[in-house]
């Protein structure tokens, strides 16, 4: 195994994983509306989601995607327009309401994963992963290698940025101040599309 390629990818996953994007946008403010708990299944989407696709796209799906290149960029839109509608649900929302019925709430465990396929920063870090660091060990264990550590750090970043959010909630007690968080929050998404159009 190299250690130099290991720690380069150790760095390049830890900058992905931790700077801002779509999840973790998204990770703050639903700590900040639902609080850390009720966050942990999204959380738990995101990190295994995430690590799925590593492994997944290392193993052979990203081939798929070479074959048939229009599935990447039916992707890439769907993931857009999604991401489009999650900035205005957010933007709408203010602080956390109970409902007897349970339809409101953070995005489901299931929601998190599949959203990880239509994400455009997740794709820039699973064919970065994939590419610039297959020489890591050889195959398959540098799936496995890959795959385990972005878990890992995939674990670490979802709980800094939900942690994060859910602390802000002592500090945006009002439904105005909430609102105008959320709204930040969404604008910040938007911004995340930048990338899509930039590579259309």
């Amino acid at each position: 195994m190299s250690q130099s390629l290991l720690l380069a990818f150790l760095l390049f996953v830890s900058v992905m994983s931790f700077t801002p994007g779509p999840n973790n946008v998204m990770l703050l403010s639903s700590g900040l509306t639902y609080g850390f708990r009720r966050t942990l299944p999204h959380m738990a989407g995101v990190t295994l989601g995430g690590a799925f696709m590593v492994g997944a796209v290392g193993l052979g799906l990203g081939a798929v995607f070479i074959a048939y290149p229009v599935l990447k960029t039916i992707l890439k839109y769907a993931g857009a327009a999604y991401l489009i509608y999650l900035a205005a649900a957010i933007a709408m929302s203010g602080a956390a309401r109970v409902d007897p019925a349970g339809r409101r709430g953070p995005i489901t465990f299931w929601g998190a994963v599949i959203f990880q396929w239509i994400n455009v920063k997740a794709w820039v870090m699973v064919i970065g992963t994939i590419t610039a660091y297959a020489a890591i060990a050889v195959f398959p264990w540098n799936i496995v290698i890959q795959t385990s550590i972005s878990l890992m750090i995939g674990i670490l970043a979802t709980t800094t940025w939900a942690l994060f959010g859910s602390s802000l909630r002592p500090i945006l007690t009002s439904p105005p101040k909430v609102r105008a968080f959320n709204i930040a929050m969404a604008l910040l998404l938007l911004a995340s599309l930048y990338p899509v159009f930039t590579d259309a």
